[in-house]
């Protein structure tokens, strides 16, 4: 029998106070091994994922990580602005 464990949190970065009616959304995700070591491409860089996403004025933050028992983790930054 199989055991699959996960674990997901999701972290906001910083904040603007203001709405911002047609946001635009970017992400950059990267894996690591035992949450530290980078595997794949793991550029989660605020700025990395402004530019995938278009986002020009950062309204929102967030972090989100993944973790597959300790061993194997995914973050992704998340950014929402204009």
């Amino acid at each position: 029998m199989a055991l699959a464990v996960s674990c997901t949190t999701v972290a906001p970065g910083s904040a603007d106070s203001g709405a911002i009616a047609n946001a635009k959304r970017g992400e950059a995700t990267g894996g690591f091994l035992f949450g530290l070591i980078p595997v794949t491409s793991a550029d989660v860089s605020i700025s990395t994922a402004a530019a995938n996403g278009g986002v020009k004025k950062i309204a929102t933050v967030d972090h989100k990580a993944v973790s597959y028992l300790g061993v194997w983790v995914v973050r992704t930054t998340i950014v929402t602005g204009e």
